[in-house]
């Protein structure tokens, strides 16, 4: 099964190892047939700890780290990180 791939923007990097990442999303009101910004938080690992808040950012979905975090950190600002190159690889 592919993993899923969101993009986000980080909210919160005050716990070790683990940022929140806002992800925003546009859908279709099935009514009125307007465009409605939905938004959801994760928990994403940050092995480096490398994000701050204000950084946009690209997760992956990954085996249960803890009870909440699902996702990995794949890309930081158009970059990819360090920790997630084996990860990116294997997936290919």
């Amino acid at each position: 099964m592919p993993r899923r791939v969101l993009t986000g923007r980080v909210t919160s990097d005050k716990m070790d190892k683990t940022i929140t990442v806002l992800v925003d999303r546009r859908v279709m009101h099935p009514l009125y047939k307007k465009f409605i910004r939905k938004s959801k938080k994760y928990a994403a690992h940050d092995e480096a700890n490398l994000c701050k808040i204000g950084d946009m950012v690209r997760i992956v979905e990954c085996a249960p780290i803890s009870k909440r975090k699902t996702w990995t950190l794949v890309e930081r600002n158009g970059e990819i990180v360090g920790g997630a190159d084996a990860a990116a690889s294997s997936a290919s």
